[in-house]
């Protein structure tokens, strides 16, 4: 027990060591217009650096994400299909389909899949 926390902290205190100094040789040294400009090729720019960003695209992604993340909670319904009832199985199974299956109506319902 004693040799795992010295290792703990030990780990830490290595850790806390790497942080600091990769801060204090990350730092800028040097701080001018031209560096903090978003374009270093010695022009003034003739516009924003920032683009307009597609909303749609954006609410396109963030389902995207939220159904990946649910399908990764669903795959380990299939591993606990040895260790589980199957009827227990099943049903938990169908009731995380139906609540994917209803998101994806409401969404649809709602205009947000439609690219146009």
């Amino acid at each position: 027990m004693i040799i795992l926390s010295f290792i703990t902290i030990l780990t830490l205190l290595i850790s806390c060591i790497v942080m600091i100094l990769a801060s204090i040789l990350a730092k800028k040294t040097i701080m001018d217009r031209e560096k903090n400009s978003p374009y270093e090729c010695g022009f003034d720019p003739k516009g924003s650096a920032r683009l307009p960003f597609s909303l749609r695209f954006f609410l396109i992604a963030v389902i995207f994400l939220i159904f990946d993340v649910e399908i990764t909670l669903i795959l380990p319904v299939a591993y606990i299909l040895e260790i589980s009832n199957v009827y227990s199985w099943s049903m938990v199974g169908l009731f995380f389909i139906l609540i994917l299956l209803l998101g994806l109506y409401y969404e649809w319902a709602q205009g947000a899949l439609e690219w146009s």
